[in-house]
Parts: structure tokens; C-alpha cells; sequence
């Protein structure tokens, strides 16, 4: 069920997820290095770090990624919870991308909903 607040852009479940991804949205993990080697991974999505959200997506950027169409395109964020994918969603929507959305769950939930991931690079203590 998605759901969305004044404060909050729309929050997808990871299936629906699952199916925006399937039909060739941009999906973006802004997950730090570090939680990335401890979790895991999801093959071709696009690795950004969060305070460069402006540089990265801004529509007149000339850092701007090339990865990144324009304002229409359809977007999912995920960390490894909607604490870090809803704020960086949340500034996507502020720069004009009507299709930003972000995950429930983040991660975890991705890869529970069978979204293909690669394993963690940490070795276990």
C-alpha cells in the first residue's frame, strides 16, 4: 500500500517497487559504503551519496548525472530505511521529479520481495 504525508513522498511497498524497477525505473541506493559491504547490493542501481542531491539530480546541474533524464522520469530511493530514502526522496520531489518515490523496508525489504541483490562483502566476526 503506498501511502504519503505533507512531509513524506510516497512510500511503495517493495513489490511495487519490485515492479517500477521491472519497468525501467531509475533505481537509487543511497546507502553508505559501509552499509552497503554489511548488507549486500542490488546490481545497476545507481550509487549516490545523499548530501549531493543537488549536483547529482538538480535539472540545470552540469554535474548532473548522466543516468538522470529529466524531472518525469521514475525514481525509487532506497536505503536501508525510509530514515535516509525519505529525506533524499523528499529533495528530489522539491526539484521538480513528480515520479520520486521510495521504499518501505528499504534494503532489506528489496531483497526480501525478490529483487535480485548480491551478498554482503564483510566477512562475519
Amino acid at each position: 500500500m503506498t501511502t504519503e504525508t505533507e512531509t513524506d513522498t510516497q512510500l511503495i511497498t517493495a513489490a511495487e517497487a519490485a515492479q517500477l524497477i521491472a519497468g525501467g525505473a531509475l533505481l537509487v541506493d543511497v546507502r553508505s559504503d559501509a552499509g552497503r559491504n554489511s548488507t549486500g547490493a542490488v546490481p545497476g542501481a545507481l550509487v549516490v551519496d545523499r548530501g549531493r542531491v543537488d549536483e547529482d539530480f538538480g535539472p540545470e546541474s552540469d554535474e548532473r548525472l548522466a543516468q538522470v533524464e529529466g524531472t518525469d522520469q521514475k525514481i525509487v530511493v532506497f536505503c536501508g530505511s525510509v530514515n535516509g530514502s525519505g529525506p533524499f526522496a523528499r529533495k528530489l520531489e522539491l526539484l521538480g521529479y513528480a515520479n520520486a518515490v521510495h521504499v518501505d523496508g528499504g534494503f532489506p525489504a528489496l531483497r526480501d520481495a525478490g529483487v535480485p541483490t548480491t551478498g554482503p562483502v564483510d566477512a562475519p566476526n
